[in-house]
């Protein structure tokens, strides 16, 4: 069996080693909040308003009740772009997530050549 990456003692020594007061305080750390929050907010407020669009539309009113393509209404195609929507966003999501990682990994070592 494959022994894990981190095992509780090394993460309990690792975390030892890091002054997490010092570390919230430094402009690095500030800049990754402040990329993930302009990050975060934007896409989360586009996805609830994309997803609450298709309930309030079709409940009070008629607009996606017309025939898009043959019998096929705008409702469905709506209803199948948030599945499409929600996979796009969940790719942009890892992509970007892949950028704060390497971002924190960078934090993380600033912290520890400080420490030493």
């Amino acid at each position: 069996m494959e022994e894990s990456m981190y095992t509780p003692e090394k993460v309990k020594l690792e975390n030892a080693s890091i002054n997490y007061t010092k570390l919230v305080q430094t402009s690095a750390f500030r800049q990754l909040l402040r990329q993930k929050r302009n990050f975060i907010l934007p896409c989360s407020l586009f996805f609830m308003a994309f997803y609450f669009t298709l309930p309030i539309l079709t409940a009070y009113t008629t607009v996606l009740n017309q025939p898009a393509f043959a019998s096929m209404t705008w409702a469905w195609i709506f209803a199948f772009a948030q599945f499409v929507m929600t996979w796009a966003l969940c790719i942009f999501y890892t992509r970007r997530a892949s950028k704060f990682d390497r971002l924190v990994e960078t934090i993380k070592k600033e912290a520890a050549l400080k420490e030493d």
